[in-house]
């Protein structure tokens, strides 16, 4: 089994020029590219394994992220299944003068773990031992849950 808080990563990007639109704010195709490789490092973390996306659940764009600002995205596993294995993503604006975040942007993407054929291969179970870890988990499944009932 694999704890959760194993599985836990941020990471950070500068908004370079490169990364905008025309207003000046980071492009959201690359806030989702951030968000996939950092959710893939969580999952590969937690399996072991090659991990490949499988799905985006509905991305929340909350408010932009302008350039200059740090991109800090945070990803964990919250939830897996055979072959699957569930994240949460987050992405903050945060000033990288005064460490301010807000949150930006918000997510579940699903991963499947492939072996060295490319086939679908099993994936550890999910241990939750500590106190940080069954609030992470119970944030995650909370607002899934309420992300499904807003789409029905």
């Amino acid at each position: 089994m694999v704890d959760l808080e194993e599985t836990y990563i941020e990471n950070r990007v500068l908004v370079q020029p490169d990364d905008t639109n025309n207003y000046d704010m980071a492009h959201g195709g690359n806030v989702m590219k951030w968000m996939d490789e950092v959710g893939a490092m969580s999952a590969m973390r937690f399996s072991g394994e090659t991990c490949v996306t499988a799905r985006m659940e509905g991305v929340d764009f909350h408010r932009p992220i302008p350039r200059g600002d740090t991109a800090l995205i945070e990803a964990y596993v919250y939830d897996s299944g055979t072959t699957s294995v569930k994240v949460r993503l987050r992405v903050f604006r945060e000033d990288p003068l005064t460490g301010e975040t807000e949150l930006t942007t918000e997510s579940y993407f699903v991963y499947v773990a492939i072996d060295e054929d490319g086939d679908p291969t099993e994936v550890p179970n999910l241990s939750v031992s500590s106190e940080r870890s069954r609030e992470l988990r119970e944030e995650a499944l909370s607002d899934e849950r309420e992300d499904a009932a807003r789409t029905a």
